[in-house]
């Protein structure tokens, strides 16, 4: 079973300097029906204005994964991580017991778009620790790139959760292929571009959760390079 999270049903917010759609719910928006999917809490696409951005703040029990899409995003936390991110950069930082960061726009002169995911620690409690990696457009290019997993398989990062995140650059056309054990759940979500999901047309910013669907033929479509995450989820 497939089921769509329309780009445009998502949360929304334009505070001017940010611009700002919710999967799920997060701050200000709350939508009991959209509260995750599984172990998946928050995917939010953040459009930050030229040096904009979070000032510090803090998280605790959380894995934050990042996904930089265009522009640059500075970062710094108090596990002592930090640098700025560009596009192919991927960072985690897992919250653990306590952590403040800093998010901003690190141009003076453009907008940056990220994704910021959210995942629910296995266990709470952990000690807060920060790790980033470049994946080349190579590495994903009309393929599925391992991004994180438990016990950082095939260089990916590593995250405290049964979960694994991948990437994708499709160019229209060209196909990739996923397996789901009979146990396992998926959410697709279509950063740019459009796809087609097991013949479901997906546009930009459109979500989709996937159950009981063992196979997963995932196609670019339209007239543009599609960038999509997939997530395997327990």
């Amino acid at each position: 079973m497939i089921t769509v999270r329309p780009a445009q049903a998502r949360g929304h917010f334009n505070h001017g300097w940010l611009d700002t759609w919710h999967s799920f719910s997060f701050a200000d928006y709350h939508d009991p029906a959209h509260m995750g999917f599984r172990d998946l809490r928050v995917i939010n696409d953040d459009r930050i204005a030229a040096g904009m951005g979070f000032g510090t703040h803090g998280h605790r029990d959380m894995e934050i994964v990042t996904y930089v899409l265009e522009g640059e995003l500075a970062h710094r936390d108090s596990t002592g991580g930090g640098s700025v991110l560009r596009p192919g950069d991927v960072q985690r930082m897992s919250a653990g017991t306590g952590v403040r960061h800093s998010e901003f726009n690190g141009s003076k002169e453009k907008p940056a778009h990220i994704l910021q995911i959210w995942l629910l620690p296995a266990e709470q409690g952990l000690v807060p620790s920060y790790e980033e990696k470049h994946f080349s457009e190579a590495e994903r290019l009309n393929r599925l790139r391992l991004l994180a997993s438990p016990g950082a398989r095939e260089g990916s990062l590593a995250i405290h959760q049964d979960a694994a995140v991948y990437a994708s650059l499709l160019e229209p056309g060209n196909k990739v292929e996923a397996t789901l054990l009979a146990d396992r759940h998926g959410w697709l979500q279509v950063a740019r571009g459009s796809v087609m999901l097991n013949g479901v047309a997906l546009g930009e910013g459109d979500g989709a959760a996937i159950s009981g669907e063992s196979r997963l033929d995932i196609e670019g479509t339209g007239g543009a390079r599609a960038e999509f995450l997939l997530f395997d989820l327990s």
